[in-house]
C-alpha cells in the first residue's frame, strides 16, 4: 500500500507524519530546534539544525513504520513563513537564517514603503519586520559582504527541499509572505525585489503546492532504501495554508480559528483580498486558483499560560479555565469582572504596533484567579473580533469555521469565542491534525492519488458551538470598553 511522507519545519521543532492511502496515519515523528535570540529582537535558527531534525523526525517514522516507508510514492512539505535563509552560489549557508518573529528591521519596513510609492497595493500586504524583504535590507546595511556572496534566499521548507534534492523551488503560499510576490499574478514582482537590492535569479522558481517540484535525489533516496523509483516531492505551503489543506479548508468562504500560541482566523477564498492598511495579509493557498485571507492577534493561548504563571495555575490550565467558567456562571459577577487587552507582545491585526501593551481594566481587590481568567479569555476573544471586522470589511468573512490548536481543547473557551463572533465554530476529530498532515495531503495530490476534492476532504465534527443571543447584549457592552483601551501610538 503506497505512502506519503509530509513534514513540517516549525519554530521549535520539526515533525513527520506518514499516511496510507486512505490518509491514516501510520508513524509520526518529531525532533526538537532551538531558537538563538544573540540580541535584543533577534531571533534566528541553523538551517543545518531543520535538516538535521528532518532527519531524526523521519527516522522515528521509519522505525515505527519500516515496510509502509518503503512504499513512499510522496513527499510534502510545509513550513514557518518568512524566514530568511542565505545561501551562496554553491549552496552554502551564509549565516544563521532571520526568523519571522524577530524584530530587528523596523526602519527597513519603513525604507521599503518609502521607495515604492504604490507599495501597499503591489505587495497587497503592509510591511512589518517578521516578512522577508526588509531582512535583505537589513543584512544589505550590516553585512554587506554576506548580502554582496547571497546568490539565492530560500524559506525554511525550501532550504530542506533544496537538501532533499538538490532544487531550488518555492510554492506560492510561502512566497506570498516574502513582500516579493505579486500575490495576485502569482510570480515574482520586479519592482518590489529591486526595492530590497534583489534580482530574479536569487529567487527560487516557483510552483503551485499541489504539483510536483521536483524529485528526491538519489543519494537520500539510497540512505532511506529506496532506490527502485522516482519520488515526487509536492510544491508544499506555508504553515497556515498547509494547516487548512490538512482540515479541508480549501473552498471559498472556509475558514478555520486557530488557538496557539497566537490565535489567527484563516479564510479561503477564489481570489485575492486585500486590505493591508488594516494588516490584513492577502496571500496565496496550497492550492492553484485559491487564495486566503489572514488576521493575527499575538497573544492566544499564550495569554492564558501568563497568567497561570502568575496565579500558580502553569500545570493546571484547565483548572483556571473551570475558575473562569464557575466565575462568569453568575452573570452579575461577569459584568463586574476586569476587561483585558491582550497585548502581552504588540498586537499585529489591526494595529501593527510591536510596542503596544496589555492591560486589565476595571481590576479591584475582590476579584480572584476565576475573574481574572475570564478576562483574559474574553480578551483573546474580543482580539479576533477585531480581526474578524477586518475581514468582514475585505468582503472575505468566513462562512464556515472549523477550531483547531491547543486552545481549542476548552468547550467553555469556544463556546465563548462563539458568543463574542457570533459565529458558529466547528470542533473537528483530530483538531490537532497540523502543517505535516496538510503537508502530506498535498504529496498525495501530487503523486496522483486523487483530486484536491477527493483529498482534501474535511474531516468529521464531533461538537459544533452555537452563538448564544442571550449573552450578546453584555458582550457588545464589554467589547466597547475593550476597543477603548488601546491607545495608537503618535504619529511620528
Amino acid at each position: 500500500m503506497a505512502s506519503y511522507l509530509g513534514i513540517d519545519v516549525g519554530t521549535s521543532s520539526v515533525k513527520a507524519v506518514l499516511l496510507d492511502q486512505d490518509q491514516n496515519v501510520i508513524a509520526e515523528g518529531s525532533s526538537p530546534i532551538e531558537v538563538a535570540r544573540p540580541q535584543p529582537l533577534w531571533s534566528e535558527q541553523d538551517p543545518h539544525a531543520w535538516w538535521k531534525a528532518a532527519h531524526q523526525a523521519i527516522s522515528q517514522v521509519r522505525t515505527i513504520a519500516a515496510q509502509d516507508f518503503l512504499q513512499l510514492e510522496g513527499i510534502g512539505l510545509s513550513g514557518q513563513q518568512h524566514s530568511a535563509t542565505l545561501l551562496d552560489r554553491h549552496g552554502t549557508v551564509l549565516r544563521p537564517a532571520i526568523l519571522w518573529n524577530d524584530g530587528r528591521c523596523g526602519r527597513e519596513c519603513a525604507e521599503l514603503v518609502a521607495r515604492i510609492p504604490d507599495f501597499l497595493t503591489r505587495a497587497s500586504n503592509t510591511a512589518m519586520p517578521g516578512f522577508t524583504a526588509p531582512k535583505l535590507l537589513w543584512v544589505a546595511r550590516h553585512e554587506p559582504e554576506i548580502f554582496a556572496a547571497t546568490a539565492k534566499v530560500l524559506l525554511p521548507k525550501d532550504y530542506l527541499r533544496f537538501r532533499l534534492s538538490g532544487a531550488y523551488v518555492s510554492d506560492m503560499s510561502d512566497s506570498a509572505g516574502t513582500l516579493w510576490l505579486d500575490v495576485g499574478r502569482r510570480s515574482w514582482d520586479e519592482v518590489l525585489l529591486n526595492a530590497s537590492g534583489m534580482k530574479r535569479a536569487q529567487m527560487p522558481d516557483l510552483v503551485e503546492g499541489s504539483a510536483i517540484s521536483s524529485y528526491l535525489s538519489s543519494d537520500v533516496a539510497a540512505s532511506w532504501g529506496l532506490t527502485d523509483r522516482k519520488i515526487p516531492i509536492a510544491g508544499g505551503g506555508g504553515d497556515n495554508a498547509s494547516s487548512a489543506v490538512g482540515i479541508g479548508a480549501v473552498d471559498p468562504g472556509d475558514g478555520f480559528l486557530s488557538l496557539g500560541t497566537s490565535g489567527v482566523l484563516f479564510v479561503s477564498t477564489d481570489q485575492l483580498v486585500s486590505l493591508p492598511e488594516r494588516t490584513l495579509h492577502g496571500f496565496c493557498h496550497a492550492l492553484p486558483n485559491r487564495w486566503h485571507g489572514m488576521v493575527v492577534t499575538l497573544s492566544a493561548a499564550s495569554a492564558l499560560s501568563w497568567l497561570g504563571s502568575l496565579t500558580g495555575h502553569e500545570h493546571d490550565i484547565g483548572g483556571l479555565i473551570g475558575k473562569a467558567n464557575a466565575f462568569a456562571a453568575d452573570p452579575g459577577r461577569r459584568e463586574s469582572a476586569p476587561v483585558f487587552l491582550p497585548y502581552l507582545t504588540g498586537e499585529r491585526t489591526p494595529h501593527n504596533d510591536p510596542n503596544a501593551t496589555a492591560k486589565f481594566d476595571g481590576l479591584r481587590a475582590e476579584h480572584d484567579a476565576g475573574a481574572l481568567a475570564y478576562g483574559v479569555l474574553e480578551g483573546v476573544a474580543f482580539a479576533l473580533a477585531d480581526g474578524l471586522d477586518v475581514l468582514k470589511a475585505a468582503n472575505a468573512a468566513p462562512r464556515s469555521c472549523m477550531l483547531v490548536g491547543g486552545g481549542s481543547r476548552s468547550a467553555y473557551w469556544n463556546a465563548l469565542l462563539a458568543d463574542v463572533l457570533g459565529l458558529s465554530l466547528d470542533l473537528p476529530q483530530g483538531a490537532e491534525i497540523g502543517a505535516a498532515f496538510g503537508a502530506a495531503r498535498l504529496a498525495m495530490v501530487a503523486a496522483g492519488a486523487g483530486s484536491v476534492r477527493a483529498i482534501c476532504r474535511k474531516p468529521a465534527i464531533r461538537a459544533r458551538f452555537e452563538p448564544d443571543p442571550a449573552k450578546s447584549s453584555i458582550l457588545a457592552e464589554r467589547r466597547d470598553r475593550y476597543l477603548r483601551l488601546y491607545s495608537a501610538p503618535p504619529v511620528a
